[in-house]
């Protein structure tokens, strides 16, 4: 097996583990609920104890890598050749309210790069794997984006950062213009579902701000291997550091991105 493939087989090992830890808690949370700083940015223990069974597993089979974690934070030198990006609940808000629309998500950065994504959603029991040059799958069957190649046939999906109460940064603006433009948009509250949603041709095209890597990086490298495209809001390509991200099907990609970057500041509207 190559490289890339056997960090798939472990990733998937790690998800797949960190998902029974989500459905062992689903429901018994009681008071283990707690806001991390800002408001409804949520933590529980079910974060931490998924997050504490992917460490353990990447940490037995690549000691040598080097990790950044929703929960644990840097681990090692962030410089390495090799970065895994975790999230061990993406959709804690979600899962905190036994709302089904939560995920597990492991990316691995070679050089920078996402090279390697898993996505498990335990809810739906449906298992997202993409590796460069070894195509994108749902529960092991190949999936593609959409062929939708007009914005006013497309369904969109986007979020909110947790940071939007305090910022004019957000895309309030951006959420009502295309609500116009499409035929919806959508709020899943998990970054990693809607670009796995999208890379499944669920939905077509994906926009959010204030993500960070563990949020995008597996599913970067999956909406690629789908078909998709992926970059900044303007078109140039996307810096993961920047927390902004623009998701496609590719074949509306250039319209919407067009759409964003246009779009008047909310102050303005009437």
């Amino acid at each position: 097996m190559t490289n890339l493939q056997i960090f798939l087989d472990i990733a998937t090992e790690a998800a797949l583990a960190a998902g029974g830890v989500l459905q062992s808690y689903l429901g018994k949370l009681e008071d283990a609920v707690i806001e991390k700083g800002r408001p409804g940015d949520l933590v529980t223990a079910a974060d931490k104890a998924s997050e504490a069974v992917i460490l353990e597993i990447l940490h037995r089979h690549f000691p040598q890598h080097s990790i950044l974690a929703e929960e644990s934070g840097k681990i090692g030198n962030q410089e390495n050749e090799y970065l895994w990006a975790i999230d061990p609940l993406d959709g804690t808000t979600n899962y905190a309210h036994q709302y089904p629309s939560f995920a597990v998500s492991i990316g691995l950065l070679i050089h920078g790069v996402p090279e390697v994504g898993v996505i498990y959603d335990p809810s739906r029991e449906e298992l997202f794997r993409a590796a460069t040059n070894l195509g994108a799958t749902r529960n092991r069957r190949p999936i593609k984006v959409s062929d939708v190649s007009e914005l006013n046939k497309s369904l969109l999906v986007t979020g909110f950062a947790y940071d939007r109460r305090e910022t004019p940064d957000n895309n309030y603006a951006e959420f009502s213009h295309l609500t116009h433009l499409t035929q919806g948009v959508r709020r899943s509250g998990s970054a990693a579902m809607d670009l796995a949603y999208v890379a499944c041709g669920r939905v077509d095209g994906y926009w959010e701000r204030g993500l960070s890597p563990w949020d995008i990086t597996a599913g970067i490298i999956l909406l690629q291997e789908a078909g998709g495209k992926v970059s900044a809001y303007d078109g140039t390509p996307v810096k993961i550091e920047s927390g902004r991200l623009l998701a496609t099907n590719g074949y509306i990609h250039d319209n919407l991105s067009r759409e964003l970057i246009q779009v008047p500041p909310l102050s303005t509207w009437k």
